[in-house]
């Protein structure tokens, strides 16, 4: 029936436009300075630190509890939505979950809608998206949107009107590879990845031009120097040159080739440095007797030059992968005090549990620390620079999944990580990083399986549930990355899948995925306010000024990899690679739904 439903929306229309309204207003001009405007919230990680902090304290500790609702949109989608609005001047830009329908919101209206675009997409596309049909967002640009649509379209919209102005195609659904991600525009360029990890896309990272979406340069995760874009000498790993070829030493045969490597997340830009930083996914198949070696450079961080894409430094965080411990999970850019001196820093909240602290001029490893107390792959990372095993992971044996056809149990953390992409925030003010975390452990049973370009490539059957001894799947933390410490915890029921926000006023902002928008104190952890909206949250939270008013805002509507099972009808306790069984209860303090719910102080 859902099926049918599809083909009749896409069979309605693929775009529809109601013009502007005489009184919305369109911001106009370069994105920095929309950006340096507090009361935007002109990129998805508001700034390209990724920080996602806002200066904006009309809403602070002493006044967060007395929030309320001041209006409300639905989306007219019922799956999961990941992402956060943006909002440039009077209109906010909202996009849903397959099929990718983007809207423009007249602000001085309580959200009338300006125009709308609906893609005419192949809904055969829908099968080969991995844990569910989301979207993470759109990105902003020399007067457009851009959205990476699920069929790998990146199409540039006329911000004012929503008319398309370009598009491109960037890979083929044919072949498993998907759009997931959200653009990101550092300068006069667009960058996305792909999904497709679990179907043997190789990953990869490209730019486009803003004004006409000519591909500048494309840099794949795996493969020769001249695909990888590196150079043997000058491209470093913890402060060493990378050698010839360095990927392909660590793949067997041509296994490379669909060897995975997934660029589906979050872009930082440093733009004193012109680097720009992300991460890539796991190796592909899940099964790791089937690709022997380090699998390079899957599970990495790359720090590429935002101009020709020639990377700097890498660093792999988790070689030869058994775990699906993707590395794609937000670089965020902060300068922190280290040894009395300020250093410029990147914090990454990895998959794996362990949160890193590097230089992000030369990706020297500062800091290496679990943060979540689960965490038993490995006993902690080798930080002995003069060790052969510097940076790499110091594995518990017990744990590993090496030898196929046999359960491996009690894995902590889950396929789906400590943290998978919701992304955590920093606070300057505190000095604290803020984040949203999964506290889940893992059967793990892997199994042979051969390749057919557009099927499943994964070879792992999963059991996930909660860690030993916690009746909680999740845990909001307060973390200082200078140390590699847990500042304070809050538990959570179930996972944390929601994005964070810090602001000025002191007050941090998460989700649940029950629904409830949740504030508390930056300092404490205490919790100040909670609403619940009509369906989980796994959006990011935001805030925006409008006439002079602060807001706070956040889609809800259950799904994800965590609420596949909910988004998709699913029951087998095995489906959705082991999240079905794991988040069965959630189906008691949740339903499915698609609404953004905006949040003010009484006036």
């Amino acid at each position: 029936m859902r099926n049918n439903s599809l083909r009749k929306l896409l069979a309605a229309g693929v775009f529809l436009s109601v013009g502007m309204l005489a009184g919305a207003a369109m911001a106009q001009g370069d994105l920095p300075s929309l950006q340096a405007n507090q009361a935007n919230w002109a990129s998805p990680g508001r700034t390209d630190d990724l920080n996602r902090y806002s200066p904006l304290e009309q809403i602070n500790t002493s006044n967060v509890g007395k929030l309320q609702v001041a209006w409300t949109f639905s989306t007219g989608v019922l799956r999961g939505h990941e992402g956060q609005p943006l909002v440039i001047g009077d209109v906010m830009y909202v996009h849903t979950p397959f099929p990718n329908i983007v809207y423009a919101l007249d602000l001085n209206h309580d959200g009338k809608i300006l125009w709308k675009y609906e893609p005419k997409q192949d809904p055969s596309v829908v099968p080969v998206m991995c844990c569910d049909t989301i979207n993470r967002g759109v990105a902003y640009g020399d007067g457009k949107i851009f959205l990476h649509q699920a069929d790998t379209t990146l199409v540039a919209l006329d911000a004012k009107t929503g008319k398309p102005v370009w598009s491109v195609k960037t890979d083929d659904p044919g072949k498993g590879a998907t759009g997931t991600d959200a653009p990101f525009v550092f300068k006069d360029k667009v960058y996305v990845g792909v999904s497709g990890g679990e179907f043997g896309v190789r990953g990869w990272v490209s730019a486009y031009s803003v004004k006409d979406g000519k591909m500048v340069w494309r840099a794949y995760s795996m493969g020769p120097d001249s695909d990888t874009l590196m150079d043997p000498a000058k491209t470093t790993s913890l402060g060493k040159p990378v050698g010839a070829d360095s990927s392909l030493k660590t793949w067997q045969g041509d296994q490379w080739k669909i060897g995975g490597g997934g660029t589906w997340g979050w872009y930082g830009y440093d733009p004193k440095l012109n680097l720009i930083y992300y991460g890539s996914g796991n190796p592909s198949t899940w099964n790791p007797s089937q690709r022997p070696g380090d699998n390079k450079w899957s599970l990495t961080i790359f720090a590429r030059d935002a101009d020709t894409g020639m990377a700097k430094w890498v660093y792999q965080m988790t070689p030869h992968d058994e775990w699906d411990y993707d590395g794609i999970n937000e670089m965020i850019l902060a300068d922190q005090e280290i040894g009395g001196k300020t250093v410029p820093t990147l914090v990454h909240f990895d998959r794996n549990g362990f949160g890193y602290t590097l230089n992000r001029e030369n990706g020297e490893l500062l800091v290496a620390a679990k943060f979540d107390p689960a965490v038993n792959w490995a006993h902690g990372i080798d930080m002995d620079k003069n060790s052969p095993n510097y940076g790499r992971p110091i594995r518990d044996p017990k744990y590993s999944t090496e030898q196929a056809d046999v359960n491996h149990t009690g894995i902590c953390p889950a396929a789906l990580g400590s943290k998978d992409q919701q992304p955590a925030t920093y606070d300057p003010d505190t000095k604290l990083f803020y984040v949203p975390t999964n506290h889940v452990c893992m059967d793990y049973e892997p199994f042979r399986v051969s390749y057919t370009a557009g099927q499943p490539y994964v070879g792992a059957t999963l059991s996930m549930y909660p860690a030993p001894g916690s009746n909680n799947m999740g845990n909001f933390i307060a973390w200082d990355a200078t140390k590699g410490k847990i500042v304070w915890s809050d538990p959570e029921l179930f996972s944390v899948w929601s994005g964070a926000l810090s602001t000025k006023g002191g007050v941090v902002f998460y989700g649940t995925l029950e629904g409830y928008l949740k504030a508390v104190d930056a300092k404490t952890g205490k919790e100040l306010y909670k609403f619940k909206t009509p369906s989980g949250i796994i959006g990011n939270v935001i805030t925006y000024e409008h006439a002079g008013k602060q807001y706070i805002a956040v889609l809800s509507g259950v799904g994800g990899w965590a609420g596949i099972g909910l988004a998709a009808g699913l029951t087998d306790p095995h489906a959705g690679l082991g999240a079905v069984g794991g988040y069965a209860a959630l189906a008691n303090y949740t339903n499915l739904g698609g609404q953004l719910t905006v949040f003010a102080l009484p006036q």
